[in-house]
């Protein structure tokens, strides 16, 4: 049995194009899996925290692929990093003083129809990039139609229009 498991996915980095396919697919399944365990939000809210677990898994998994670490050991920290942010995430919701750290808070940068230059300067946003939000989201309205302008925690502007 060992030898055709050796002989369908190889060992080390010197690997025939079928075993690195073989690979590839044990990888994708498994990785499907970690990522339903993960949750939803990982791939779902864009969070700086749910974009870390995209790329460190991606980038672990990867090395499975291609013979750069051995196989089951790779698929054992592919599984930390997803139980790491599952429990993360839980703890997130229960204590929201961690949540803010994990996730960042919302900054506002207009509140009625006034920028607040502290809060653009300290949120790296510039006037280009609040005007082109408020073409998007609120049809090109002047300034002072602008209720309040967020700079939401997964990077996003909200812009919310006065009522008329």
């Amino acid at each position: 049995m060992m030898q055709f498991v050796d002989l369908l996915f190889g060992q080390g980095s010197d690997l025939a194009p079928w075993q690195m396919a073989a690979r590839a697919l044990v990888v994708f399944f498994l990785a499907l899996v970690m990522i339903r365990a993960s949750g939803r939000r990982s791939f779902g809210q864009h969070s700086p925290f749910d974009a870390c677990i995209t790329v460190l898994l991606g980038a672990v998994l990867s090395r499975a692929v291609v013979g750069a670490s051995p196989f089951w050991s790779t698929m054992a920290a592919g599984a930390a990093l997803v139980v790491t942010h599952r429990l993360v995430a839980l703890a997130s919701m229960r204590w929201p003083r961690f949540e803010g750290l994990v996730n960042g808070h919302e900054i506002t940068l207009v509140r009625n129809g006034e920028m607040d230059e502290d809060a653009m300067r300290h949120a790296l946003v510039s006037r280009k990039d609040l005007d082109q939000a408020m073409r998007q989201q609120a049809k090109g309205a002047p300034l002072d139609e602008v209720e309040r302008a967020v700079l939401e925690r997964d990077g996003k502007l909200s812009i919310l229009k006065r009522r008329t």
